[in-house]
């Protein structure tokens, strides 16, 4: 790595590192289980902004499993490699996506050209006078969302999912470290935009036999991905 980082000095006067542009997080037992993957590996896709990976069509919930060749054992063995290969350079990388197996070309980026911007949307929306719908699931009580919340978590005006308005300390969402402000808008990789959609995700994973369900969690922009057992 350092010898490649000198070369690029000395050619360039500076690094030049690859970039895919996707947020990522390990596979952990309960999420394979959530997700019904085989094994305990790879790099699991939690949001995909502009840039290269979504040009190619990479989405949320894609596990990463192969990239250029090389078989992705967690995140960051994917960073790893990703930063070791050329800017410019197309690579073949392989995702599990709905149980099947998907290829992708990606091109990457230049890491050090790419540019987080934090995009505030002033919205003049009148706060709804309606108490929101809200009730107790999973261990979580959870509001639909209203231009209120959205207001008071600086929310985007199109942001939709269930806000966390309280957890049970003695629940696994505690453990899972869950709280208040987090907002969820995908369980079983299924959008959520009331709270009947949510029983209906968890009455489906109870159904077919699952021991838990992957919700997506987004605090404060940033996504992750927490399975959450479904049993009564």
């Amino acid at each position: 790595m350092v010898t490649k980082v000198v070369d690029q000095l000395k050619e360039f006067g500076e690094t030049r590192r690859g970039w895919l542009g996707v947020r990522i997080q390990d596979v952990t037992e309960d999420v394979a289980e959530a997700m019904g993957l085989e094994t305990v590996a790879g790099a699991l896709v939690t949001d995909v902004p502009d840039g290269p990976a979504k040009d190619a069509g990479m989405e949320a919930g894609d596990v990463i499993t192969n990239f250029g060749g090389e078989d992705i054992a967690d995140t960051r063995e994917l960073v790893r490699i990703v930063g070791n290969s050329g800017v410019g350079e197309t690579v073949r990388v392989i995702v599990l996506r709905g149980g099947q197996t998907q290829t992708l070309r990606v091109t990457l980026g230049r890491r050090e050209e790419a540019i987080s911007a934090d995009a505030s949307d002033e919205t003049d929306e009148t706060p709804s006078e309606e108490a929101p719908t809200e009730k107790t699931v999973l261990g979580l009580t959870l509001s639909e969302m209203t231009g209120e919340l959205r207001d008071e978590l600086g929310l985007d005006a199109g942001a939709s999912g269930l806000v966390v308005t309280g957890v049970l300390a003695d629940s696994q969402a505690a453990a899972k470290g869950l709280e208040a402000g987090d907002v969820i808008t995908e369980a079983g990789q299924q959008r959520l935009e009331t709270i009947a959609d949510l029983e209906d995700r968890v009455a489906e994973a109870r159904d077919g036999g699952r021991q838990s369900i992957l919700l997506l969690v987004r605090r404060g922009g940033d996504p992750r991905f927490v399975a959450l057992p479904v049993e009564e």
